[in-house]
C-alpha cells in the first residue's frame, strides 16, 4: 500500500509542471490579448496562437510572448480588414 501511495505521489509531482505549463500559457495569452484590446485593436481584428518554439517561424505572424519556461511562443496574427498591414509593427 505504501508503495502505491509513493508511486502516485511521484507521478503527480512529475506531471505538475506539464499541467501547469499550459495553464500559465493560457494566462499569459489572456494578458497579452487584453493589452492589445486596450491599445484599441478590436478583438475580431487579430488572433493569438500558442505554438512550440520550433513552429514559431512557420506560424505566419509576429511573436509577442513566450511561456512554459520558454518552450512555447505566443504568435500575433492580424486578421484582414484591420487598420494596419500585418507586417507593420504596432
Amino acid at each position: 500500500m505504501k508503495r502505491t501511495v509513493w508511486l502516485s505521489t511521484i507521478l503527480l509531482i512529475a506531471a505538475a509542471p506539464a499541467l501547469s505549463a499550459q495553464g500559465s500559457c493560457e494566462k499569459v495569452k489572456a494578458d497579452i490579448q487584453q493589452k492589445i484590446i486596450n491599445n484599441g485593436v478590436p478583438e475580431s481584428g487579430f488572433s493569438l496562437t500558442i505554438v512550440p518554439n520550433d513552429q514559431a517561424d512557420k506560424a505566419g505572424g509576429q511573436v509577442v510572448g513566450h511561456c512554459a519556461n520558454d518552450t512555447q511562443k505566443i504568435v500575433y496574427t492580424r486578421i484582414a480588414g484591420g487598420a494596419a498591414p500585418e507586417n507593420e509593427p504596432q
